[in-house]
């Protein structure tokens, strides 16, 4: 099926190369002296900055899982109302958000957990 002249096999292949130029622009980056590690984060004791970042990442986190979610909202909205005939598409849409919140879910178990744990340790 043809978009505008762009195959979707043509589309694909861009995706996955414009993916593997970013992945080899972060390894650079990661591996540059002085960068702080892979995760940018620099070692020492626990300062505010490391919870920050946490802070930072994890709320990242959810703004994507929350915009996977939306996309396959989208997605599944479009193709009942006949506006796209791709149901391939709004089934990867549909996984993607799935293994997103099954991963949130996951991580908020563990913190849950480790939370328990701190809690019910002995001062």
């Amino acid at each position: 099926m043809a978009i505008n002249g762009i195959s979707s096999t043509d589309s694909v292949m861009a995706l996955r190369n414009a993916i593997l130029q970013k992945n080899a622009a972060l390894r650079d980056v990661a591996a540059t002296p002085g960068s702080g590690g892979v995760d940018g984060v620099q070692g020492g004791g626990a300062t505010g900055g490391a919870s920050s970042d946490f802070t930072s990442a994890l709320k990242g986190a959810l703004e994507q899982v929350n915009g996977l979610q939306n996309e396959a909202g989208e997605a599944a909205s479009a193709f009942e109302r006949g506006e796209t005939t791709d149901i391939a598409a709004v089934m990867l849409a549909k996984q993607k958000a799935s293994v997103g919140f099954e991963a949130t879910l996951q991580v908020r178990n563990k913190l849950l957990s480790a939370y328990k744990d701190i809690m019910s340790m002995p001062v």
